[in-house]
């Protein structure tokens, strides 16, 4: 039975998580309207995606740091703060590079507030209670990534593109007052700012999300993309060696030791790589082979993001009786074998029906193995690490959805084109059998989580 207090805990940081998430995606309807108004072209305006997903990645590991340090309600808070003054500036811009330079500014505001929700969450309920309150967190969070292009389109069809900015104002102003007024303080271990782990991990970050971004534009074999993940490969080996040896490390290497952290890790990244993909290309598919509009294909996405609503909760709920293996190991199972299903039938005159069952197949897998891995590598650390360990959750879902859209992508142009019906179906549905064999590896490494009734890891102890 939840608390008036948990309630609030729970609300608050869903609400924040969905705002933050629900950005992430709700331009992608608009660059039409975005490049008629500003004269700009479609090449220029993919930074206003690549921008917040920059800033985000490189920033995600520092927000939680901050709020160990400072306070994790007050800079969530701040986090909340930044990001609508961020979407007053995007609604205000007056070309691209403004607009550009602003949704840095929004995804520097999610990554103060995606890891520390987590963590503030995660602290606020026992083990037993946490696994539910992750499932409802990851249903709201995981349907604002979905249901964002439709609901840009709407807005931007009767409201004009600039009101999807402007709606954030009067909620994260609410959003603000009531988490410091609701929300209990809370910090991590009391030590120094890890500055050169801070530093590193950021730098790392850039290079190998630059990498992601540019390779399937300029090439994979170009010089800019390949010194990027070079650079950026090296940066993280430097990170690591950093870690193993710093007083107060910002990550701290002993954490991964834990298999229920380590396979959680591991599951999440490849789930996340196959949904992240799909989630781009499907849209697409929908439009450019079936000939849905914009509202109408997202529309369409719903047998897919209501499983996230009843699966989700349901998921959180029942895995402290089934244990996190199971639910993931099957969930991911299910995902792989309804993408596989959608990799086989796809065709320029698949019906849409046609799509709805492995489409729901998919959804309650995913949506199962979520919550799941989520309880797992948080429940694998001290309360007080929760901070660290949301840290990097985020991160490697973030790194993980970058590098299953661009693997997809990939697929996708080795394989079709966007040319024709024809041509897109068979790029589609290669890119769909990558999303299944991912689906299908993270079901492989969900298999090295302990079972329920075996001995759980323990808290790791605080650093000095």
């Amino acid at each position: 039975m939840q608390t008036p207090e948990q309630r609030w805990v729970l609300g608050l940081t869903a609400l924040a998580s969905f705002m933050m998430a629900l950005d992430a995606m709700i331009m992608t309807t608009a660059f039409a309207t975005i490049r008629a108004d500003f004269g700009s072209r479609v090449e220029t305006l993919q930074w206003t995606v690549n921008a917040f997903n920059l800033t985000f990645a490189v920033l995600l590991l520092t927000g939680a740091a901050l709020g160990d340090r400072f306070g994790r309600r007050r800079m969530f808070a701040a986090g909340i703060g930044l990001f609508v003054v961020a979407s007053a500036a995007c609604a205000l811009a007056g070309n691209a590079a403004a607009l550009i330079a602003a949704r840095a500014l929004q995804g520097a505001g999610a990554a103060l507030v995606m890891p520390l929700a987590m963590a503030i969450l995660s602290g606020a309920f026992g083990r037993e209670e946490r696994a539910r309150a992750l499932g409802i967190f990851s249903g709201i969070t995981g349907c604002a990534l979905i249901i964002g292009p439709a609901i840009g389109g709407f807005i931007t069809e009767h409201l004009g593109w600039r009101w999807i900015f402007w709606i954030n104002l009067p909620i994260g102003l609410i959003a603000i007052g009531l988490v410091l007024a609701r929300l209990r303080e809370s910090f991590g271990p009391a030590a120094p700012l890890d500055v050169t782990g801070l530093t590193l991990v950021a730098l790392a970050a850039l290079a190998l999300v630059w990498g992601l971004l540019r390779g399937n534009s300029v090439g994979w074999a170009s010089a800019e993309v390949a010194g990027a993940l070079i650079t950026g490969a090296a940066l993280t080996v430097t990170f690591v060696l950093w870690e193993l040896r710093a007083k107060s490390p910002m990550v701290p290497m002993r954490l991964f030791a834990a298999r229920p952290f380590a396979s959680g890790m591991a599951a999440s990244v490849l789930f996340y790589a196959a949904m992240y993909g799909v989630l781009f290309l499907l849209p697409q598919f929908l439009q450019i082979v079936l000939g849905f509009d914009a509202f109408g294909a997202g529309l369409r996405l719903i047998p897919w993001t209501a499983t996230l609503f009843v699966t989700a909760p349901i998921a959180g709920a029942v895995v402290n009786r089934f244990g996190e293996r199971t639910l993931v190991v099957t969930g991911l199972l299910m995902q792989a074998i309804g993408l596989g299903w959608i990799s086989e039938i796809v065709s320029p005159i698949v019906p849409y029906a046609a799509l709805v069952a492995p489409l729901v197949l998919a959804g309650v897998g995913v949506s199962m193995a979520m919550p799941a891995a989520q309880n797992a590598v948080l429940s694998s650390v001290a309360v007080s690490e929760m901070g660290k360990a949301s840290g990097i959750f985020n991160m490697g879902r973030f790194l993980g959805g970058m590098f299953g859209i661009a693997a997809l992508v990939a697929s996708f142009v080795a394989n079709g084109a966007a040319d024709s019906s024809g041509h897109f179906s068979n790029g589609f549905a290669a890119a769909m059998s990558l999303a299944a064999m991912l689906s299908f590896a993270g079901a492989v490494a969900g298999l090295f989580l302990p079972m329920r009734r075996q001995v759980v890891a323990k808290a790791a102890p605080q650093d000095a």
